[in-house]
């Protein structure tokens, strides 16, 4: 059996326990937010604040839609966007002329460098 001086079952660092030793408690008030998806999350915030410092849209816990106070007419998605593939991004940057020239260009180095390993590997053998 091992002398030890620590308490089994307590984590390091541990606190005191009782809400006397955790400090002063502010008031806060409860905001209801509400999403396209008919989802609920309440939002706690001090009693200080600013009514206008209140977010009035917040991004749902649940589904990560856009929630506001309105339970009748949650706010609407813009756009839901597809996932694009890395392909789709350079099309949208690149003209098919552009990715011609990009491709020969490309397909050129290839060859040179196989031409040189092969003339490499000529000379060796």
């Amino acid at each position: 059996m091992t002398n030890s001086a620590s308490i089994r079952g307590a984590r390091v660092g541990a606190g005191p326990m009782g809400e006397q030793d955790r400090g002063h408690k502010v008031e806060r008030i409860a905001r209801d937010f509400f999403c396209s998806n008919n989802h609920h999350a309440s939002q706690f915030f001090a009693a200080t604040v600013n009514p206008e410092d209140v977010p009035s849209e917040i991004d749902c816990p649940h589904c990560g839609l856009p929630a506001g106070m309105d339970k009748a007419n949650p706010p609407q998605v813009a756009k839901i966007e597809p996932y694009k593939t890395h392909l789709a991004y350079v099309k949208e940057r690149r003209t098919d002329e552009e990715a011609a020239e990009i491709l020969d260009e490309a397909l050129q180095a290839i060859r040179e460098r196989r031409e040189r390993a092969a003339a490499a590997a000529k000379a060796r053998g």
